[in-house]
């Protein structure tokens, strides 16, 4: 287990530096139009405001390659920021005159650095410590509460902690530990994993972690169709990676020998027009007619996967079963969420791992429908693969 705030003694008057993941969608006016990350990092900051330490926020906003670009400035969100918390959030407008806003900040005042990406320093691969070491004494102590950047090997998520003592977790990294720890490693059976999306490939790690784990493991969306494919079932223009059919044939090989259930779609929405306004028809999964593509699952899937998912006591979803960003297309993801939310309200753990399963999960139900919603696409998928995230490797052990 990782230390947390929660392990932090008196730190009235200290200077938190905290990494968060606020990197948030922007319209063309600079208005903040999804605000989830933000709210997730709401009970860290209040925390540490009530304990009357001063706060300062690290963050990256897109993709600015270690230049300053206005494009990505962080001062917008900053502004919005100040109506969620109810007060002025000192904007700090480079790492370089840091210091002196620093210094004038009062207990309790949140203060947030410009885009952390504006220096290539950031994402350096090396072992240079001169940046993390000059952004260390901006700080008393480091607070990771990052999960949706934990993967990356970054100074401001994991070198700095290896400097700037003590380094512990935010609540809301806690929580993302401990709910996906809890779920892969402590599960209440039965255990059931959706694992949904496009590609086989870059979902192997995850497959082959999860079926050591499992019960049951209902696999979906278009990554369904290389497995129907190895097995000899025609696809019609499905999605499919052909390099990707021995993966396929060793992964159900390696469930049937550990006694895992695989759930497979029997039958599926096939279209012969991907914008859904040709002709859409449901078709067995095996026999999709030449210029047809399977886009969603159909009605005996849904009812087989709803069925699983109303008999399991854990639930890890992560990718989507169909195309659902097209509301044609959308009924069997919709299904299989409802079915968690009902399998939750029945005293289910449920956790919706990062990504496209959280866009559809926000999408069709309620965060507050299940156990967890994960923060971290990229993070989450590393997790649930088995690999160490760097950013919570360097944080101190309790």
């Amino acid at each position: 287990m990782k230390k947390s705030i929660k392990d932090l003694g008196d730190i009235k008057g200290k200077k938190a530096l905290i990494r968060v993941d606020i990197n948030v969608p922007l319209d063309e006016n600079k208005n903040v139009t999804d605000d989830t990350r933000i709210q997730a990092i709401v009970p860290t900051v209040n925390y540490l405001k009530e304990r009357g330490a001063k706060i300062i926020l690290m963050a990256h906003l897109g993709r600015p390659k270690g230049e300053k670009n206005p494009e990505f400035t962080l001062e917008p969100v900053a502004k919005y920021m100040a109506k969620v918390f109810g007060e002025e959030i000192v904007f700090i407008p480079s790492v370089e005159e840091a210091a002196p806003y620093v210094e004038k900040l009062k207990d309790g005042q949140i203060a947030l650095l410009e885009n952390i990406r504006y220096y290539k320093a950031e994402e350096a691969k090396d072992d240079d410590m001169t940046f993390a070491e000059e952004l260390a004494k901006l700080g008393d102590f480091y607070v990771n509460d990052a999960f949706g950047a934990a993967h990356r090997n970054h100074t401001s998520t994991a070198k700095l902690a290896k400097i700037l003592k003590p380094a512990v977790s935010g609540l809301l990294m806690e929580k993302e530990i401990r709910c996906l720890s809890q779920a892969l490693d402590n599960p209440e059976r039965p255990f059931t994993a959706v694992v949904g999306g496009a590609k086989v490939s870059s979902k192997i790690g995850v497959l082959e972690n999860l079926i050591d784990k499992v019960d049951n493991l209902i696999i979906g969306g278009g990554m369904a169709y290389t497995f129907v494919k190895a097995n000899g079932g025609k696809i019609g223009n499905s999605i499919c990676e052909d390099d990707q059919l021995e993966v396929a044939k060793a992964i159900e090989k390696k469930a049937a020998e550990k006694g895992v259930k695989l759930v497979m779609a029997t039958d599926v929405l096939a279209t012969d027009d991907f914008s859904g306004n040709g002709t859409n028809k449901f078709v067995k999964i095996n026999e999709i007619p030449d210029g047809f593509e399977g886009v969603d699952a159909g009605p005996e899937s849904r009812k087989a996967f709803a069925e699983v998912l109303k008999n399991s006591k854990t639930i890890l979803m992560n990718g989507p079963v169909g195309a659902f960003e097209n509301p044609k297309f959308a009924e069997g993801t919709k299904a299989v969420l409802e079915a968690i939310v009902e399998a939750t309200k029945n005293g289910a753990t449920s956790v919706i791992g990062g990504g496209d399963s959280v866009s559809a999960a926000k999408k069709f139900c309620k965060a507050e429908d299940f156990t967890h919603v994960s923060t971290g696409g990229g993070a989450s998928l590393e997790f649930i693969e088995g690999k160490v995230l760097p950013g919570v490797a360097a944080l101190d052990d309790k």
